[in-house]
């Protein structure tokens, strides 16, 4: 073909526009952060101090009995995120944990990663108050695993 009829041929106009990224409201994130403790955390340390220790006492003088519990947590915490996106109460409020630029799940490695990081960051004040100086609304550790968490729902 000669460049003269290249130059003049349109390039097709019906491809398919992406929808613009709706990032998830500080707030719906707040909430789902909270409906998974009351749905994961919770139950796993009533298990925790129950059924394999001998009580109350037993859980409060034992040294690793809350690590254990922080550990099974992150590793279901981590396995929901990387299967769906998703915990419960992810899912409950709409949002999703997606990869930055390809907008995909995230390994499940990534997923721990990003859970173990929020857990160590989380003790510093200024780290929670990141997303709300920011316009994409990204947390600290977000920011360091290039992940966000957008609404699943569409318009």
């Amino acid at each position: 073909m000669r460049w003269r009829e290249l130059k003049n041929r349109k390039q097709p106009t019906d491809t398919p526009k992406e929808l613009p990224i709706t990032y998830a409201p500080i707030t719906m994130r707040i909430k789902a952060y909270i409906t998974d403790m009351f749905m994961i955390y919770i139950p796993l340390l009533y298990i925790l101090t129950y059924l394999v220790l001998d009580g109350k006492e037993a859980f409060q003088s034992s040294q690793w009995a809350p690590l254990a519990g922080l550990l099974v947590y992150a590793l279901i915490d981590a396995i929901f995120t990387a299967v769906s996106g998703q915990t419960p109460g992810k899912k409950a409020y709409e949002i999703k944990v997606v990869d930055l630029t390809t907008q995909k799940k995230i390994s499940f490695l990534r997923a721990l990663w990003r859970f173990s990081v929020f857990i160590i960051l989380s003790s510093l004040i200024f780290t929670l108050l990141v997303p709300f100086f920011r316009k994409d609304r990204r947390a600290l550790h977000d920011m360091l695993t290039h992940t966000v968490l957008i609404e699943t729902k569409r318009p």
